[in-house]
């Protein structure tokens, strides 16, 4: 089984401390701590890529934003720095993206959970990308092959789409885009 690796400090780490990773180190800064993610399995970067495409197309289209996807640091508050799988940022919000982060919420945010990341996707980072703003908020699951949409209300994520193995899931944020999960899984 895999998991993530926490690297326990004496103090809580911030973002500055975060900054002095080298380029590419596999931490993510969450609660204040460095959590450690080995590399992702091919399932999940297949995963990735086929909604990262479809994703990329659709605002690229349409010209509504930026897509990015991990790693790319997403600094949320002075103890939260993450790596989200793919991130939207709509066009009237471009200047969240710093030189060397992106610097805040942004409308988008998408999660393929694995062994070693599912805990923190589903909780406290949920938490995390609630409270700071994310308009909206997929969770991947590969194993149960689903898709999970959370749409942020009042600074709550509410479920607004769900699908398993089969069906569609759609967008508010990207308003139009829709995935079937047979292209997906």
């Amino acid at each position: 089984m895999v998991t993530a690796v926490t690297k326990r400090a004496k103090k809580t780490m911030t973002y500055e401390d975060y900054a002095k990773l080298p380029e590419g180190a596999p931490y993510q800064l969450i609660g204040g701590e460095l959590v450690m993610s080995p590399s992702p399995v091919p399932y999940h970067q297949k995963i990735l890529r086929d909604i990262g495409f479809e994703i990329y197309r659709f605002v690229r289209e349409r010209d509504l934003g930026e897509v990015f996807y991990a790693p790319i640091d997403v600094y949320l508050q002075e103890t939260e720095t993450y790596q989200p799988d793919i991130i939207f940022i709509s066009k009237d919000r471009l200047e969240i993206i710093g030189e060397k982060k992106i610097e805040g919420p942004p409308d988008l945010v998408i999660e393929i959970l694995s062994e070693a990341t599912a805990y923190y996707d589903l909780r406290h980072k949920k938490k995390v990308y609630e409270r700071t703003g994310v308009r909206e908020y997929w969770i991947v699951d590969p194993m149960e092959r689903s898709i999970e949409v959370y749409e942020n209300q009042n600074g709550e994520f509410k479920l607004r789409d769900r699908a398993e193995e089969k069906g569609k899931v759609s967008s508010k944020v990207l308003e139009g885009l829709s995935l079937a999960l047979e292209g997906i899984f």
